[in-house]
């Protein structure tokens, strides 16, 4: 896997990678050079709840994201409706697009829709439909109003039969919001798969998912470190209604 430094054209640096995902041919994919980038100057990120301290999360890979990528490159193809959330460089959708699936990307961050239309292309791939999918503080401002949405990027509207998610629990949710906006967008018989590396927040989330009517199954994904490739601590989280 080799880094590429890009001539910045933006407030930003960028980095270009080979990333292996098992299953699938490598992908190419560009995402922030570090988590020190921020570009906010127009304040439309903070106008969606995203401080500077968690405005370059969107542009970075994780280690949730390649095993969710994994799990899609597994996923036979068929004609369900596939929908991934906080989804970030979309690692996971990329992977399902490549393969012929039928997958929205959604996420709240304003470069979100422009670095997957840039790691589409970098791929030969024709673009993923991206729609503006926010849920839990961020969706609401300071003074209680909700947030609306950024006039370039449709709303998430439908339902589907798939929905995905890594490292998604990142942040109390004492009022089930995350589980409530899944359910909206959910299909009658759906299943929704969140993998989470233990982040503190499961048990409640469980909690919320099983009164929306999901049943849930958890398998834990820990792996020992190998070669050059870090140790894992996490688990994946099937909900089925």
């Amino acid at each position: 896997m080799i880094a590429h430094l890009l001539t910045p054209s933006t407030g930003y640096l960028t980095k270009q990678e080979s990333i292996a995902v098992s299953g699938v041919d490598d992908l190419f994919i560009r995402s922030l050079l570090d988590n020190n980038q921020f570009h906010d100057p127009l304040d439309e990120a903070l106008n969606l709840g995203i401080s500077s301290a968690t405005w370059p999360l969107f542009g970075l890979l994780w280690p949730s994201g390649a095993r969710m990528a994994t799990r899609m490159a597994q996923r036979p193809v068929t004609a369900e409706r596939i929908l991934e959330i906080g989804c970030g460089l979309a690692l996971s959708s990329l992977v399902a697009h490549r393969r012929g699936a039928n997958v929205t990307a959604s996420d709240c961050h304003p470069l979100t829709h422009e670095f997957l239309d840039k790691n589409t292309h970098l791929n030969d791939l024709l673009p993923i439909p991206y729609r503006h999918g926010l849920w839990g503080t961020a969706a609401v401002r300071d003074d209680g109003q909700p947030v609306l949405t950024q006039a370039h990027d449709a709303p998430l509207t439908g339902l589907f039969d798939l929905i995905i998610g890594s490292d998604i629990l990142y942040e109390r949710d004492d009022e089930g919001t995350l589980a409530h906006f899944i359910d909206a967008h959910a299909a009658l018989s759906a299943e929704i798969w969140v993998i989470d590396p233990n982040r503190g927040n499961r048990a409640a989330f469980h909690k919320h998912m099983a009164r929306v009517g999901f049943a849930m199954h958890e398998q834990v994904l820990d792996q020992a470190a190998l070669g050059a490739t870090p140790a894992y601590k996490g688990r994946m989280l099937t909900y089925t209604r």
